[in-house]
């Protein structure tokens, strides 16, 4: 489930990119849709980065001590 999750929430970011990637050569920067795409990525990023630290801090999640 935990992995699931992760996997979506990178799928949304690699999204937001593209699109607001699409928005930038579309509008010429014109409108406010770069920068509320650059929000979007930017909050879930954090979102992500929250989920990883308390999965790992409750012990769903286990880093690998070994390469």
């Amino acid at each position: 489930m935990l992995k699931v999750v992760v996997v979506i929430l990178m799928l949304a970011v690699i999204c937001s990119l593209f699109s607001g990637l699409f928005f930038l050569i579309k509008d010429g920067g014109k409108t406010n849709r770069v920068v509320n795409s650059l929000a979007v990525r930017v909050a879930l990023s954090v979102l992500l980065l929250l989920v990883i630290v308390i999965s790992l801090w409750q012990g769903s999640l286990v880093l690998n001590p070994t390469p």
